[in-house]
């Protein structure tokens, strides 16, 4: 059986690259993997598949003509908060799989927020025709409710992607903590400004190595390479392109503190303390849900002691998820694999 993969894939973006790790971890051996990928070659060298150039409608047609099945392979795809034309180019493909007749599947699915009514309509058409659907968060799982239609909820997958250690990690100087902050309307320079003060107050209070962490160059990198020059002792910027390594990194670390989704979930899976910041009702929703320590960006404390005061508790005193937790997640983060055995 063929496979179309269809993603926010070979677009630089550690979390998505995460999301088809694990989903090529979790598909049935069966199937043969096509990857629709903003850089082809790069998907085909790194995981050892076929792909496709996502952008060439010649190239998308082709696969689809040759396949069984077409799988949204996870993530915030249907939603309009950053881009109006990027759930119309999803549900475009997903109308096209379903117009030619091929199995089609919502794998764990991030839906929203869908602020058109166009958008929501045509989500609406597209998952009613869908085969099988999983999302992993309770707010996507509510407007399918509302929709009426079925579907599997489970965590994040990327809590079951395996992860590989990091060469020469462990010769950087411990303890380690690790940062990631991406670029945000609410990550205004004033915030920033405000957070790197506060980091600079922690390292001076512990003495860790902070290892700043990008998942995406163009939206990560920037921010790093603005702090790290500013703090007083050991720091290091890791750029990894491979998923599994950046997973690997929370293994070697005491904290992390995390904004993006994806940081927050490797951490915790990871067994390693950590403190969210929050610019995304999802990752708000992830705090809630596990009770993990963290705070809304636009809440953010309004001084540098204060928010390293946060940090500083949860360095001494906070825990990380205990090992039942962690496999709890792992264990149910394998049930959207039940929807891909079609």
């Amino acid at each position: 059986m063929r496979a179309v993969l269809c993603g926010y894939y070979g677009m630089g973006n550690g979390g998505d690259e995460a999301l088809l790790a694990s989903l090529l971890q979790m598909l049935p051996p069966e199937v043969e993997p096509v990857v629709l990928s903003g850089n082809p070659e790069q998907t085909r060298d790194r995981y050892g598949i076929e792909s496709c150039d996502r952008k060439s409608l010649t190239a998308v047609i082709r696969a689809l003509r040759t396949a069984d099945l077409f799988i949204w392979g996870g993530g915030s795809l249907i939603q309009d908060a950053t881009s109006a034309l990027s759930p119309v180019y999803y549900t475009g493909l997903m109308a096209i799989a379903q117009i030619m007749g091929l199995k089609t599947i919502a794998w764990a699915q991030g839906i929203g927020p869908i602020h058109r009514s166009f958008n929501r309509w045509s989500a609406k058409q597209v998952f009613r025709n869908c085969t099988a659907v999983s999302v992993r968060d309770r707010g996507s799982a509510a407007l399918l409710h509302e929709w009426k239609i079925p579907f599997l909820l489970a965590p994040d997958p990327v809590w079951a992607m395996e992860s590989t250690p990091v060469e020469g990690l462990w010769d950087l100087p411990a303890p380690r903590v690790a940062v990631n902050l991406r670029s945000h309307p609410l990550l205004t320079p004033d915030r920033l400004h405000l957070l790197t003060r506060a980091l600079i107050d922690f390292q001076k209070a512990t003495q860790v190595c902070i290892l700043l962490v990008p998942f995406q160059a163009s939206q990560d990198l920037a921010i790093a390479q603005t702090i790290q020059p500013q703090l007083p002792g050991e720091s290091r910027i890791l750029m990894l392109d491979d998923p599994q390594s950046l997973k690997g990194v929370f293994r070697g670390v005491e904290m992390a503190i995390a904004m993006r989704l994806h940081g927050v979930i490797m951490a915790a899976a990871e067994g390693c303390r950590t403190f969210a910041l929050s610019y995304d009702p999802k990752v708000s929703q992830l705090i809630t849900q596990l009770e993990l320590p963290g705070c809304e960006l636009s809440e953010l404390p309004q001084t540098a002691n204060q928010i390293s005061q946060l940090w500083l508790e949860e360095y001494a005193n906070g825990e990380a998820l205990s090992d039942d937790q962690r496999q709890s997640l792992v264990d149910r983060a394998f049930m959207h694999q039940e929807i891909l055995r079609v």
